[in-house]
């Protein structure tokens, strides 16, 4: 946890990193730059360590199913945060931030506990649909396929399963506002991805501000500080008493 300098009561921002290997993973790896620029900006900044990760308890079955435990950490983190005695934190104010995997996260979040966070910010986010990821990246494992297939069926089996876990399909229960940045060049999460979320949220009616970098990678380098600044104009307007 990151607190800026003064009395507060803060803003407050749960960070929810993308995917490191747990194996290499150590506290607080993922979002440095983030959580500096964010609190030398007036922002309590928790970072999220997943399960699995660091010193986190333990989940072996964490990878089959599909990791949506670590939907469950982010809104642990929220529920820990409002729950706390910390004097600091503005407890009517916390958003999320989420990158790439997190971002994944982001969107489970809005879905499954609406109101749990005031706002949300995804930076180069995995799909919305579940199915996308698991095709981008799971499909030719085929250790934990073989045991994804044994407890819920393949996307192409049981397709009711793979629809029912993908927050593209609730987002007509989302209640809260979304940023999203992305970078036309990133060859690592599909823009198309987030153009679909964005499509899905605007039929469902819902507040979505769809940011594109050109010739932005996934890493986001050279237009990183103008995607942070975005960032702050976001949650300065929607994070509000």
């Amino acid at each position: 946890m990151n607190v800026p300098k003064g009395e507060g009561p803060f803003p407050t921002l749960v960070l929810a990193h993308g995917y490191i290997d747990p194996a290499i993973y150590t506290t607080g790896r993922g979002l440095a730059r983030e959580q500096k620029y964010l609190a030398e900006r007036g922002y309590v900044v928790l970072h999220t360590d997943y399960r699995n990760h660091a010193e986190s308890d333990d989940d072996p079955d964490n990878d089959i199913n599909l990791r949506l435990g670590y939907t469950e950490d982010v809104i642990n983190a929220a529920l820990a945060l409002k729950n706390s005695e910390f004097t600091f934190v503005d407890k009517e104010r916390i958003g999320l931030l989420g990158r790439s995997m997190g971002g994944g996260i982001a969107f489970n979040s809005m879905v499954v506990k609406p109101g749990i966070f005031d706002a949300y910010v995804a930076f180069a986010p995995v799909s919305a649909n579940v199915v996308d990821n698991y095709n981008r990246w799971t499909r030719m494992n085929f250790d934990i396929v073989e045991e994804i297939d044994k407890r819920f069926g393949l996307p192409e089996d049981n397709p009711e399963f793979w629809q029912g876990i993908s927050a593209i399909n609730y987002f007509d229960k989302a209640t809260e506002p979304l940023l999203i940045l992305h970078g036309t060049a990133d060859d690592t999460c599909d823009i198309a991805w987030s153009e679909a979320a964005t499509k899905a949220l605007q039929d469902a009616g819902k507040k979505v501000e769809f940011i594109q970098y050109e010739g932005e990678g996934h890493a986001f380098s050279p237009r990183w500080e103008d995607s942070m600044k975005a960032t702050i104009r976001f949650f300065k307007e929607n994070l509000k008493s």
